[in-house]
């Protein structure tokens, strides 16, 4: 392929500049009904050498008639003259045999080619006379019988190789192409199943473009213009990219009412959309789905059925499912958008198969080897006390209410359960003894190592594998899904939102050393804002931060440590700053510990209705927490309960609906459940990270989410 990449941009550069040499090339008018492949027959020459040759024809479409087409006479394109050939040119086809033939009165060269179906220049190349004198009666010429073209070499003109360039998704291809994603995966067999990634210069097996081959002509699609006052033939071609010549020979009227007239309805071509590139940069895209209409896509799309057809021009041709249609980029707000891909809302408790029944595999630090079971007033005690244990016997007291759930909708689900017992060797011992074939998802493990070496071995079976509290991982497991979002994930949200919100506020950054990521982020939002100093990463300094604070304007103050006191300090000096006429907000991008300790009031961060993004919110009284209260007999459920609820329930339905959780998320954009939302973005090779997440504030000594312009 980069052979024909090489050859196609010297042909370009190239072709302004020399001449056709006369020995080696010929022209040909076309004339009505020919196209493309009934002329590279004809020549004996691939349709793609003479696209090759004709840099203003793009596809076949663009062969119509009254179009001068440069033919290359042996085959070969055209290149600099004395210069060395790049690369091979295509071997000059031999004929078969000859056979003899007397000119009688009134023959043409044009009859015999058609006689004996061949080109004017392959008559020639063999008669040599024919160059320098015309066809006369006597003339005894040789006829050359060259072989029939074999079904084989008709189907390989219809494919071609194709290089994946910049910003070039598997949507933007498929429609470039006119094809589905489906008919893209068949033709290259190589792509991954789990992943829509491209890499920039992959190649990829693709039809050529409609009209490269004789079963696959396309027809032509004009449309009716009226001419307004001060139209010309110029400002007309120009406008639907045609020569004016070309709009003549579709109307003769033109000529013989003396010129273009106002009021005069003539036929022109539908104008092609010369709306850029097509990768995602440019455009978003939209798989049509089965029994899905025209109007019902204009309302869904947001977009009118003009501008959808002059996107989409195969459109004219009918509807089908499985088309990619592009849309303008823009056109994506208010849409559900996912690696350039419209997803149509649905409804996954609505959409459960079941007749699917998901296996399901929880690995979590239960740390039975260290609980005394005989002794029960420490076993609750470690329970308490140790995270590990704590977040294990929560995370699946809320899988289990989850588990529930799903068997009441008909679904029935094969779970093992594994205690790894914090520990790599053990989860290494795991892999070893159990047969994970046929596995649909891992929850778990919790650790970074037990993580990686899970993924690893899971990634040869095409499993995917859920981290329950991880965010990312040092290294790139294409397989797994980061259900906690990331620093910079709830840092952008955060700052989004307020600069979304900000007026004329005055903004004062508080930032000890070990956040300094945090304090670029934001003043690179708030560029104006005034920085607090910080003495030896603990205290303000006080008389120089309260010159800072603003007495007419309101105050924001963002917060950036992982100091109690410091978030205790300084939340006391702001709560004693506040009057009526400088509010004083408080705000953080990365809510930690700190934040929650006994030592920071509550009242306080009530007062300055501090502020903070999160992957979690308080969960209310629902379905789930009514459920886990009946099971574990009026206990509430914890945050660890909350999530391993939220988490478990989201994979349970989502292999309830197909059954592979990769096929799923191409599909499923955010879902929302008790306390946790999942928005699972694929970040090509490095995994799935959960995008979802939460505005939340404290007001009125309870902390309750920020929706739309609550700030």
């Amino acid at each position: 392929m980069k052979k024909h990449i090489l050859r196609l941009s010297i042909v370009v550069f190239f072709l302004a500049s020399i001449q056709v040499s006369a020995q080696k090339y010929t022209t040909h008018a076309v004339k009505e009904g020919e196209t493309l492949q009934s002329i590279s027959q004809k020549y004996r020459v691939t349709p793609f050498t003479i696209l090759q040759s004709n840099k203003e024809i793009k596809t076949a479409s663009d062969v119509k008639a009254n179009t001068i087409l440069i033919i290359p006479l042996d085959g070969s394109v055209i290149t600099q003259e004395e210069k060395p050939k790049v690369e091979k040119t295509e071997e000059q086809e031999k004929p078969l045999s000859f056979s003899r033939h007397r000119v009688r009165k009134r023959e043409t060269l044009f009859g015999l080619t058609q006689r004996y179906k061949i080109t004017e220049e392959q008559l020639k190349r063999y008669n040599r006379q024919l160059y320098s004198e015309p066809l006369k009666k006597g003339m005894i010429l040789q006829v050359p019988k060259f072989p029939e073209p074999t079904p084989e070499d008709e189907r390989a003109l219809d494919f071609e190789t194709y290089t994946v360039q910049p910003k070039e998704t598997r949507w933007s291809i498929a429609h470039k192409y006119g094809i589905t994603v489906d008919s893209l995966v068949i033709l290259n067999p190589d792509l991954s199943k789990s992943s829509d990634y491209l890499a920039v210069g992959q190649e990829l097996n693709l039809p050529r473009p409609k009209g490269d081959s004789l079963e696959n002509q396309q027809v032509d699609l004009y449309t009716s213009f009226t001419v307004p006052p001060k139209q010309t033939l110029y400002s007309l071609g120009k406008e639907y990219g045609i020569p004016s010549d070309s709009i003549v020979k579709l109307n003769p009227e033109i000529m013989k009412l003396g010129g273009l007239k106002e009021g005069m309805v003539i036929r022109l071509p539908k104008k092609k959309d010369t709306s850029g590139e097509v990768n995602t940069e440019n455009f978003i895209f939209y798989e049509v789905k089965p029994k899905q209409n025209i109007f019902r896509l204009t309302q869904n799309l947001k977009i009118t059925r003009d501008e959808l057809f002059q996107l989409n021009p195969d459109l004219e041709n009918g509807l089908k499912a499985g088309m990619v249609l592009k849309l303008p980029k823009d056109s994506g707000n208010g849409l559900e958008v996912k690696n350039a891909l419209v997803l149509d809302k649905i409804s996954l408790i609505d959409s459960i198969n079941v007749l699917n029944r998901p296996k399901l595999v929880f690995m979590l630090p239960f740390r039975l080897d260290r609980v005394d079971f005989k002794d029960r007033k420490k076993t609750i005690s470690q329970i308490e006390t140790r995270r590990d244990i704590s977040l294990s016997v929560g995370f699946y007291s809320g899988a289990l209410v989850a588990l529930d759930s799903i068997k009441k909708m008909g679904v029935s689900v094969d779970v093992k359960t594994f205690d790894t017992e914090l520990s790599q060797t053990k989860v290494k011992e795991i892999l070893f003894r159990e047969n994970l074939l046929g596995v649909n998802a891992i929850i778990g493990p919790v650790s970074s190592g037990a993580l990686n070496e899970v993924a690893v071995q899971a990634a040869s079976k095409n499993i995917p594998v859920i981290s329950p509290i991880a965010s990312d991982s040092q290294l790139s497991h294409s397989n797994v899904y980061f259900s906690v979002p990331t620093d910079d994930i709830l840092r952008q949200k955060m700052l989004s939102y307020m600069e979304k919100n900000y007026t004329d506020q005055n903004v004062v950054i508080i930032a000890d050393s070990t956040h300094q990521v945090a304090y670029d982020s934001i003043i690179s939002k708030f560029p104006t804002a005034q920085i607090a100093k910080i003495i030896d990463n603990k205290s303000l300094h006080l008389d120089e931060f309260l010159i800072m604070l603003s007495e007419t304007k309101e105050n924001w103050v963002f917060v950036e440590t992982d100091q109690p006191n410091m978030v205790s300090s300084v939340s006391s000096i702001l709560n004693s700053a506040i009057s009526e006429e400088a509010p004083v907000r408080m705000f953080t991008t990365n809510f930690n510990s700190a934040f929650e300790s006994d030592a920071v009031s509550s009242t306080h961060l009530s007062n300055l209705k501090f502020s903070y993004p999160s992957f979690y919110r308080e969960a209310g009284t629902d379905a789930f927490t009514k459920a886990y209260r009946k099971r574990y007999k009026g206990l509430k459920p914890d945050r660890y309960a909350v999530r391993g609820f939220d988490v478990t329930f989201d994979v349970l339905l989502k292999l309830a609906h197909k059954n592979n959780l990769f096929e799923t998320s191409k599909i499923i954009g955010l879902t929302e459940y008790t306390g946790n939302s999942f928005n699972y973005l694929n970040n090509r090779s490095s995994g799935y990270y959960n995008t979802a997440c939460y505005l939340m504030e404290y007001d009125s000594l309870r902390i309750k989410e920020i929706k739309l312009d609550d700030l």
